[in-house]
């Protein structure tokens, strides 16, 4: 077999990821996107793994491993976009940077001095 033919896949399935990573706006896009590029990824790992005719299949070992971490990924990131989505309403990317920017405001306003609590100084 030769090693081109799954190369040339695996840098086309990267790139195609990569501009989703880069040109999406929806976080499951997004998150599909990189998915994407894990895929690439563990493609280059068992077509070099057959490549070098490796006898422990160290590859094929590693990709494994790359499958668990990134169904693991895949359950946290879809659970944070779930609860992003319930306390927004929306999974727009912009919006999302819009809002921690403004919360970063609020956060230096409630930084700012405070007048005393009148019942506090009542009682003491």
């Amino acid at each position: 077999m030769h090693l081109a033919y799954p190369a040339v896949l695996a840098v086309l399935l990267f790139c195609t990821g990569l501009y989703g990573v880069l040109a999406r706006r929806n976080v499951i896009l997004v998150l599909m996107s990189v998915e994407l590029m894990l895929n690439a990824v563990n493609l280059n790992l068992v077509a070099f793994d057959v490549w070098l005719r490796d006898t422990l299949h160290a590859g094929q070992a590693l990709t494994l491993f790359t499958i668990a971490l990134a169904a693991a990924e895949i359950g946290i990131g879809l659970a944070i976009v779930l609860l992003v989505y319930r306390n927004r309403g929306s999974s727009d990317l912009d919006r999302l940077r819009d809002l921690a920017e403004r919360a970063d405001d609020a956060d230096a306003a409630d930084r700012a001095p405070q007048q005393p609590d009148t019942k506090a100084e009542a009682t003491a």
